[in-house]
């Protein structure tokens, strides 16, 4: 019979089904969100696998862990060989292991090869054993940014170990919110699958991201809320799927994926140049338009800054930009072109319809869009939902999820339909 604390699985979402996750957790204050983290893996869809150490015991007991998990919780290593149950080379071991929290000490037993508590153990087994490990830290600030700690995060990071960091708060390099620690789990298990597939190696792929700027004056510029990070993650996926990427990345402050060849620009006309360019280097299979270029611009943007002293109003007149996703298809027919649409404040059945307007336009074979005035969809979020159609009248609903997952699941609509 299932444990009862087991009904809340898969309750928020399936990205986790199926996989078998061991929580680690060492001796800090921070224990006290262990439950919290376990359950909503649970309701991801995971099974969780508690194991402790005897100092964790006085911070947090293994009844309110098994309660949590509805797992047995290991406390010390037996005859049953625990940790290489868990996380060893055998059939049944756990597909990823999340130290939360992870202590200096923790860090630098791990860091230096020392197995001396069944946390500390069952992590080096699963670093020998080369499975998927997240630290996420949690300490006082001072000893984490100690340079030892420093150095010891860093060799564990050229081990392939990868961390959640944690959140610099009042003195304290505190454990990083439950749902950051839940979508970093989510996006390593995604990123493992899609290298896993390699089903577009030897293609090419050009991604679209982020937001463009128009300029009204030298300091004021026209944009929208896009921040890129969707963008990035299918450039992402499709590079660890194999593709030769390209990410073409509008003004903003997110990273583009070191992985990834990219190319900066900031205004609409910029990145259709950018992109023109690109295309114009070779056949692309796929092109994903995620990017949210400016639909306006000033027709005469001013030479110098406006002054707000002399000039009480001030009349902008603007014209249309580039429609960027035209140009594609216009410079290169051949390439499987997915194109976004985002609305706002509309019913699923309108967004649908919308998308099936662009198909009829003949300018993409897929149309993914998404209402960004639902909570966490579209813009500046971590996650994403999208409404897939194509002109078959086929519509695929992907749900609401990290934006990694989301764009795994619309690269295997898009493999799918370009039968690579």
């Amino acid at each position: 019979m299932a444990h009862p604390s087991k009904d809340i699985t898969g309750t928020s979402g399936t990205q986790l089904s199926g996989k078998k996750i061991a929580l680690l957790v060492s001796s800090s204050v921070a224990s006290f969100k262990v439950p919290e983290i376990a359950r909503e893996l649970m309701r991801h869809g995971a099974d969780v696998y508690a194991v402790i150490s005897p100092s964790t015991e006085k911070m947090i007991g293994s009844d309110l862990l098994e309660w949590a998990t509805g797992n047995p919780v290991v406390r010390e290593l037996t005859g049953k060989l625990e940790h290489i149950a868990l996380a060893g080379k055998s059939s049944g071991h756990v597909d990823l292991v999340l130290i939360a929290p992870a202590t200096a000490n923790t860090i630098g037993k791990l860091a230096s090869g020392i197995d001396d508590t069944p946390v500390t153990t069952v992590a080096a087994t699963a670093i020998g054993s080369k499975l998927p490990v997240l630290i996420a830290p949690a300490m006082h600030e001072p000893l984490y940014d100690h340079p030892i700690a420093q150095e010891n995060i860093a060799r564990l990071k050229r081990m392939g170990v990868e961390f959640v960091e944690p959140e610099i708060v009042e003195g304290k390099a505190k454990i990083a919110s439950t749902a950051k620690i839940v979508q970093a789990v989510i996006t390593r298990l995604s990123s493992q699958l899609s290298s896993q597939r390699r089903d577009l190696e030897g293609h090419r792929v050009l991604v679209t991201a982020g937001p463009t700027v128009e300029h009204i004056d030298p300091v004021r510029v026209i944009t929208n809320r896009s921040s890129g990070k969707m963008g990035i993650a299918i450039a992402e996926e499709a590079w660890s799927r194999g593709a030769e990427t390209t990410l073409i990345l509008g003004p903003g402050s997110v990273t583009p994926p070191p992985s990834v060849k990219t190319v900066r620009v900031e205004t609409t006309e910029e990145m259709l140049d950018a992109t023109l360019r690109e295309l114009k280097k070779g056949k692309h299979d796929l092109v994903f338009a995620a990017a949210a270029p400016s639909d306006y611009r000033p027709s005469k943007p001013a030479g110098h800054k406006i002054s707000t002293r002399k000039e009480k109003t001030v009349e902008l007149e603007l014209e249309a930009t580039p429609k960027i996703i035209r140009e594609i298809r216009h410079a290169s027919p051949n390439s499987f072109l997915v194109a976004f649409k985002t609305e706002h404040g509309v019913s699923n059945e309108q967004l649908v319809t919308e998308a099936f307007e662009i198909l009829s336009e003949k300018t993409a074979d897929l149309v993914a869009a998404n209402d960004v005035s639902l909570e966490g969809v579209g813009f500046q979020t971590e996650t994403n939902e999208l409404f897939v159609v194509d002109e078959r009248k086929k519509v695929i609903h992907i749900p609401l999820a990290p934006k990694r997952e989301v764009a795994r699941q619309l690269l295997d609509i898009a493999v799918k339909r370009l039968k690579v």
